[in-house]
Protein backbone atom coordinates (compact mmCIF):
# COMPACT_ATOMS: atom_id res chain seq x y z
CA UNK A 1 0.00 0.00 0.00
CA UNK A 2 1.46 3.37 -0.52
CA UNK A 3 1.37 5.87 1.95
CA UNK A 4 1.17 9.62 1.77
CA UNK A 5 4.27 11.14 3.36
CA UNK A 6 4.95 14.33 1.43
CA UNK A 7 1.89 16.86 -0.80
CA UNK A 8 2.70 19.00 -3.67
CA UNK A 9 0.68 21.80 -3.32
CA UNK A 10 0.45 23.89 -6.60
CA UNK A 11 -1.59 27.22 -5.78
CA UNK A 12 -1.46 30.48 -6.56
CA UNK A 13 1.15 33.63 -6.02
CA UNK A 14 -1.34 36.07 -5.47
CA UNK A 15 -4.36 35.87 -2.67
CA UNK A 16 -7.22 36.36 -4.87
CA UNK A 17 -9.86 38.09 -4.36
CA UNK A 18 -11.64 35.98 -2.19
CA UNK A 19 -10.64 35.41 1.55
CA UNK A 20 -12.08 32.08 1.18
CA UNK A 21 -8.83 31.18 -0.67
CA UNK A 22 -6.41 31.98 1.50
CA UNK A 23 -8.36 30.51 4.62
CA UNK A 24 -8.19 27.66 2.80
CA UNK A 25 -4.64 27.69 2.27
CA UNK A 26 -4.09 28.07 5.80
CA UNK A 27 -6.33 25.32 6.82
CA UNK A 28 -4.46 22.45 4.62
CA UNK A 29 -1.24 23.93 5.93
CA UNK A 30 -2.40 23.82 9.88
CA UNK A 31 -3.86 19.98 8.29
CA UNK A 32 -0.84 18.84 7.08
CA UNK A 33 1.08 19.71 9.79
CA UNK A 34 -0.70 17.74 12.68
CA UNK A 35 -0.99 14.92 10.33
CA UNK A 36 2.93 15.04 9.71
CA UNK A 37 2.91 15.44 6.23
CA UNK A 38 5.65 16.83 4.65
CA UNK A 39 4.82 20.14 2.35
CA UNK A 40 6.74 20.54 -1.14
CA UNK A 41 5.09 24.11 -2.73
CA UNK A 42 7.62 26.71 -4.56
CA UNK A 43 9.23 28.19 -2.45
CA UNK A 44 7.52 32.13 -2.15
CA UNK A 45 6.60 34.17 0.68
CA UNK A 46 3.59 35.42 -1.16
CA UNK A 47 -0.10 34.94 -2.14
CA UNK A 48 -1.76 31.59 -1.50
CA UNK A 49 1.84 29.84 -1.31
CA UNK A 50 3.15 32.04 1.28
CA UNK A 51 -0.23 30.79 3.58
CA UNK A 52 -0.29 27.74 3.06
CA UNK A 53 3.44 27.37 3.91
CA UNK A 54 3.62 30.03 7.05
CA UNK A 55 0.46 27.77 8.19
CA UNK A 56 3.00 24.18 8.09
CA UNK A 57 5.26 25.76 10.50
CA UNK A 58 3.77 27.64 12.54
CA UNK A 59 1.85 24.25 13.67
CA UNK A 60 5.24 22.44 14.00
CA UNK A 61 5.08 21.05 10.00
CA UNK A 62 8.21 20.42 7.44
CA UNK A 63 8.47 22.01 4.11
CA UNK A 64 10.53 21.89 1.04
CA UNK A 65 10.51 25.15 -0.83
CA UNK A 66 11.49 24.37 -4.61
CA UNK A 67 12.09 27.91 -6.44
CA UNK A 68 13.65 29.09 -9.40
CA UNK A 69 16.59 31.31 -8.89
CA UNK A 70 14.85 33.63 -11.08
CA UNK A 71 12.05 34.16 -8.89
CA UNK A 72 13.78 34.18 -5.93
CA UNK A 73 12.99 37.87 -5.67
CA UNK A 74 10.15 38.24 -7.48
CA UNK A 75 8.29 35.89 -4.90
CA UNK A 76 10.28 35.71 -1.57
CA UNK A 77 11.82 32.91 -1.29
CA UNK A 78 10.69 31.34 2.58
CA UNK A 79 13.95 30.90 4.63
CA UNK A 80 11.79 29.49 7.31
CA UNK A 81 11.16 26.19 5.48
CA UNK A 82 13.62 23.42 6.66
CA UNK A 83 14.74 22.82 2.93
CA UNK A 84 14.81 25.26 0.36
CA UNK A 85 15.82 23.50 -3.10
CA UNK A 86 16.78 26.74 -5.90
CA UNK A 87 16.26 25.33 -9.15
CA UNK A 88 18.20 26.88 -12.70
CA UNK A 89 15.03 26.84 -14.44
CA UNK A 90 11.28 25.57 -14.26
CA UNK A 91 11.52 22.77 -15.75
CA UNK A 92 14.17 21.52 -13.20
CA UNK A 93 11.68 22.98 -10.79
CA UNK A 94 8.86 20.70 -11.65
CA UNK A 95 10.82 17.71 -11.89
CA UNK A 96 12.25 17.86 -8.32
CA UNK A 97 8.67 18.94 -7.16
CA UNK A 98 7.38 15.71 -8.66
CA UNK A 99 10.10 13.72 -7.31
CA UNK A 100 9.34 14.27 -3.85
CA UNK A 101 5.96 14.25 -3.78
CA UNK A 102 3.93 11.23 -2.71
CA UNK A 103 0.42 13.20 -3.94
CA UNK A 104 -0.82 16.25 -5.64
CA UNK A 105 -3.06 18.75 -4.76
CA UNK A 106 -4.04 21.91 -6.39
CA UNK A 107 -5.73 25.00 -4.95
CA UNK A 108 -6.93 28.34 -6.52
CA UNK A 109 -4.54 30.17 -8.90
CA UNK A 110 -3.39 31.38 -11.91
CA UNK A 111 -1.88 29.93 -15.61
CA UNK A 112 1.20 28.73 -13.36
CA UNK A 113 -0.87 26.28 -10.82
CA UNK A 114 -3.43 25.31 -14.07
CA UNK A 115 0.17 24.28 -16.14
CA UNK A 116 1.86 22.46 -13.57
CA UNK A 117 -1.32 20.33 -12.56
CA UNK A 118 -2.38 19.42 -16.39
CA UNK A 119 1.19 18.21 -16.58
CA UNK A 120 0.80 15.66 -13.61
CA UNK A 121 -2.53 14.50 -15.47
CA UNK A 122 -1.14 14.25 -18.85
CA UNK A 123 1.55 11.86 -16.91
CA UNK A 124 -0.67 9.77 -15.50
CA UNK A 125 -2.74 9.81 -18.84
CA UNK A 126 0.52 8.37 -20.12
CA UNK A 127 1.07 5.82 -17.89
CA UNK A 128 3.97 7.59 -16.13
CA UNK A 129 3.18 7.71 -12.45
CA UNK A 130 0.35 6.98 -10.41
CA UNK A 131 -0.08 9.50 -7.82
CA UNK A 132 -3.23 11.12 -6.61
CA UNK A 133 -4.24 14.24 -8.06
CA UNK A 134 -6.79 16.30 -5.91
CA UNK A 135 -8.70 19.46 -6.95
CA UNK A 136 -9.87 21.39 -4.23
CA UNK A 137 -12.80 22.79 -5.48
CA UNK A 138 -13.44 25.86 -2.93
CA UNK A 139 -16.48 27.67 -4.26
CA UNK A 140 -16.37 26.20 -7.10
CA UNK A 141 -12.85 27.65 -8.79
CA UNK A 142 -12.47 24.15 -10.38
CA UNK A 143 -15.97 23.87 -11.77
CA UNK A 144 -14.71 25.14 -15.23
CA UNK A 145 -11.51 22.51 -15.61
CA UNK A 146 -13.99 20.17 -14.66
CA UNK A 147 -16.68 21.26 -17.15
CA UNK A 148 -13.58 21.14 -19.93
CA UNK A 149 -12.75 17.60 -18.83
CA UNK A 150 -16.53 16.69 -19.34
CA UNK A 151 -16.34 18.52 -22.86
CA UNK A 152 -12.97 16.56 -23.98
CA UNK A 153 -14.43 13.13 -22.80
CA UNK A 154 -18.00 13.27 -24.08
CA UNK A 155 -16.00 14.16 -27.42
CA UNK A 156 -13.90 11.15 -27.28
CA UNK A 157 -10.31 13.24 -26.46
CA UNK A 158 -10.56 11.62 -23.09
CA UNK A 159 -11.50 8.13 -22.73
CA UNK A 160 -13.62 6.67 -20.39
CA UNK A 161 -11.75 5.53 -17.23
CA UNK A 162 -8.75 7.50 -17.91
CA UNK A 163 -6.49 8.11 -14.71
CA UNK A 164 -6.51 11.49 -16.43
CA UNK A 165 -9.93 12.35 -13.76
CA UNK A 166 -8.64 14.05 -10.65
CA UNK A 167 -10.29 13.87 -7.39
CA UNK A 168 -12.47 16.72 -6.54
CA UNK A 169 -13.42 17.95 -3.14
CA UNK A 170 -14.98 21.11 -2.05
CA UNK A 171 -13.87 20.82 1.52
CA UNK A 172 -10.33 21.50 2.42
CA UNK A 173 -11.09 18.38 5.68
CA UNK A 174 -11.34 16.10 2.81
CA UNK A 175 -8.46 16.49 0.89
CA UNK A 176 -5.97 14.14 3.11
CA UNK A 177 -8.61 11.17 3.56
CA UNK A 178 -9.50 11.30 -0.32
CA UNK A 179 -5.36 11.15 -1.34
CA UNK A 180 -4.79 7.97 1.35
CA UNK A 181 -7.83 6.37 0.09
CA UNK A 182 -6.54 6.87 -3.32
CA UNK A 183 -2.83 5.71 -2.40
CA UNK A 184 -4.02 2.60 -0.47
CA UNK A 185 -5.56 1.50 -3.75
CA UNK A 186 -2.16 1.60 -5.47
CA UNK A 187 0.64 -0.65 -4.20
CA UNK A 188 4.26 0.43 -3.15
CA UNK A 189 6.43 -1.15 -5.62
CA UNK A 190 3.70 -0.34 -8.83
CA UNK A 191 3.94 3.01 -7.68
CA UNK A 192 8.11 3.25 -7.87
CA UNK A 193 8.12 1.33 -10.93
CA UNK A 194 5.75 3.94 -12.46
CA UNK A 195 7.81 7.05 -10.83
CA UNK A 196 11.06 5.86 -12.21
CA UNK A 197 9.34 6.23 -15.98
CA UNK A 198 9.81 10.27 -15.74
CA UNK A 199 13.57 9.82 -15.85
CA UNK A 200 12.84 8.29 -19.86
CA UNK A 201 10.59 10.87 -20.51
Amino acid sequence: MSLIRTVCVYCGSSSGTDPAFVEAARELGRILAENRVRLVYGGGTVGLMGALATAVLDHGGEVTGVIPEFLTTRERKLTRAQEIIVTRDMHERKRVMFERADAFVALPGGIGTLEETIEQMTWAQLGRHKKPILLANIKGFWDPLCALLDHMTELAFIHPGSPVRPIVVARVADILPKLQAAAALVPEPEQQEAAATIDRM
